[in-house]
């Protein structure tokens, strides 16, 4: 085994070869250096604003529902390591993933019933949007092939994806004019409980009809858009889309990568709507955020369809492909959460940031504050100072990362409410100083 690297060493390393998530190359900033994580902490190498330990506000990007370091997904892990880390899927299968794509099928909302599993929750919405076009010339109607969706969406940040994420005030104007040029509806009206807007409705509607010969699908994210603004809408709008698809001959695609697995109150955010998509995309808290897995899921419509047509195979096929290490650790993840008690803990959750937030709707520069299921956030009316509202949530204890003028947290659903106060006082202090 090598030596140890010093803190010093490893961040000086860092600078020199290591390129963060949007980031520029080096880095302004050190990161910190996270040594060893278990529960809802991540212990750090050297303190931080006083603290060894900060309390997870983010579950790594929303992935980690059970925390770190989990007795169960360990032994998961564990055991498969003994059978096989990996095996190529193509002309082969294992248990592990068979049994993930069984369970993932046994608690989507009907009539979804086939699984392709992805890398990542970027490549599952590559492969949904491959799937609805391919869908489209295999029945003999190749003009559909544009997406439909509403600004103000995040779906990832591989090509197509970028393609319907918000094409103004998103991260990916940079490449607006080389990107495929998809249709935006307006941004749905504000509020989880809004009262149905008809103007609305009739907007989604009528853009929907006027391109349904050239529509592939309507691709959105349920009921939270999330990294494009964090943003809440009634479910109302899920049920416009879906009798318009419906109406039009058009496939809906419901990308629950951030939402599904119990993150907004009920296990996938199209229960609020009573809704079901033609094509699902999961991901984040599939693994438990231990390992890199996605999956798409769609209906027997569209894999006959694709099966019918002139090239009857989906052509996909990533090289980890349904990794039986991270399918082991997922299925392990979702049968975790489906034992305990997992909608009392969102709601508990819930209740305790909606206490731990409301002091920062009295501050100045606060727009809005707004909770739904284990979702807190308070919008600046200005960009965050990342520094400084980072900081400002290192002196409470707690690890949260802003971004543009959101401040947010996203907990491990293992979170107890005193470790909830914490992070709720860190996101107001943290507001106060960004």
């Amino acid at each position: 085994m090598p030596e140890p690297l010093t803190t010093g060493e490893l961040l000086a390393l860092d600078r020199q070869h290591v390129w963060h998530p949007y980031g520029p190359m080096p880095g302004r900033q050190d990161p910190l250096v996270v040594e060893s994580a278990a529960g809802v902490r991540l212990r750090l190498a050297e303190p931080v604003e006083g603290h060894t330990e900060l309390i997870d506000g983010m579950a790594s990007w929303w992935s980690a529902v059970h925390g770190y370091n989990h007795p169960v997904l360990n032994e998961a892990a564990r055991a498969q390591l003994d059978r096989m880390s990996h095996v190529m899927f193509g002309g082969l299968t294992h248990e592990p993933a068979v049994r993930l794509a069984a369970r993932l099928v046994e608690i989507t909302p009907e009539p979804l019933q086939h699984v392709f599993l992805a890398d990542s929750g970027s490549v599952s919405v590559e492969v949904a949007v491959k799937m609805c076009r391919q869908y489209w010339r295999s029945v003999g109607r190749p003009a559909k092939q544009r997406l439909l969706t509403w600004r103000g969406g995040y779906h990832g940040d591989t090509w197509q994806p970028m393609s319907v994420c918000d094409p103004e005030g998103g991260m990916h104007h940079l490449w607006s004019g080389t990107l495929p040029r998809q249709i935006f509806a307006d941004a749905p009206p504000s509020g989880f409980d809004a009262e149905p807007d008809e103007a609305y409705a009739r907007h989604l509607r009528e853009l929907i009809a006027r391109h349904a010969d050239e529509l592939a699908a309507v691709i959105v994210e349920p009921v939270v858009q999330g990294a494009g603004g964090m943003r809440f809408h009634s479910p109302d709008c899920l049920r416009v889309l879906r009798e318009a698809c419906d109406e039009h001959d058009v496939l809906l695609v419901l990308d629950e990568i951030a939402t599904g697995f119990g993150r907004t109150g009920t296990l996938f955010a199209a229960e609020h709507a009573g809704i079901s998509p033609d094509v699902m995309c999961l991901g984040k808290a599939l693994t438990g955020g231990y390992l890199t897995m996605a999956a798409t899921l769609c209906t027997s419509r569209v894999a006959d369809g694709i099966s019918r047509g002139e090239v009857p195979v989906l052509a996909h096929g990533p090289t980890f492909m349904a990794n039986p290490l991270a399918a082991a650790v997922s299925l392990a993840s979702v049968d975790l959460l489906l034992s305990h008690d997992w909608q009392g803990e969102v709601k508990r959750i819930e209740a305790g940031l909606r206490e731990g937030l409301a002091p920062a709707g009295e501050l100045p520069a606060v727009r809005d504050v707004r909770v739904l299921g284990a979702i807190g956030v308070v919008q600046l009316d200005h960009e965050a100072d990342m520094a400084a509202a980072t900081r400002a949530a290192a002196r409470e204890g707690v690890w949260v990362r802003p971004f543009r003028d959101l401040l947010y947290t996203m907990p491990p659903y293992i979170t107890g409410d005193e470790d909830l106060a914490r992070i709720g006082a860190a996101v107001c202090a943290a507001a106060a100083a960004g």
